[in-house]
């Protein structure tokens, strides 16, 4: 198997999506932060020093999947037409859970787009929260689904047994 992502020399290229159609292509991931009660409590309550933590962090996860290209060297600069971040709370880790959504009609994908989403989204909460507890986790960033382009759909197994 050939990887796209190099020439014939074997060197870094990015790939060319120049003949590619056009198609509505959108992705999820997720990922958890496992905290400390008193961490989870505290961006509960709203009772931080650095501020509003779940807001903030969701602002992050839109500026991480706008910024992606920038960060991943051969992502592709992307015409996004839509990007979501939910927050669920998860009392019985304690913790929480990102689930970023991406979504545009373009020639290349945007799964990059909502895994970075979700792990700047999660490190700006561990970043606010840290003074508190540097004992935080990140885990299980993950792509839950992708629907378009040329590979097809995309849904996690374990996204069904829920």
């Amino acid at each position: 198997m050939n990887l796209t992502h190099l020439d014939d020399n074997n060197r870094p290229k990015m790939v060319d999506v120049s003949d590619k159609y056009e198609t509505k292509r959108v992705a999820i991931a997720s990922g958890d932060i496992t905290m400390s009660q008193e961490a989870f409590d505290a961006i509960i309550s709203n009772n931080t020093k650095k501020g509003p933590v779940l807001q903030t962090a969701v602002i992050a996860a839109i500026m991480g999947v706008k910024k992606t290209s920038e960060l991943i060297p051969m992502c592709h600069p992307l015409l996004l037409s839509g990007i979501n971040c939910d927050v669920e709370e998860k009392p019985e880790l304690p913790g929480f859970k990102l689930i970023v959504t991406a979504k545009l009609n373009g020639q290349t994908g945007v799964e990059m787009e909502a895994l970075t989403g979700v792990s700047i989204g999660l490190l700006t909460i561990y970043d606010m929260v840290k003074a508190i507890d540097k004992s935080m986790i990140i885990s299980n960033v993950q792509l839950e689904r992708k629907s378009g382009g040329k590979s097809g759909d995309f849904i996690r197994e374990d996204l069904n047994n829920d």
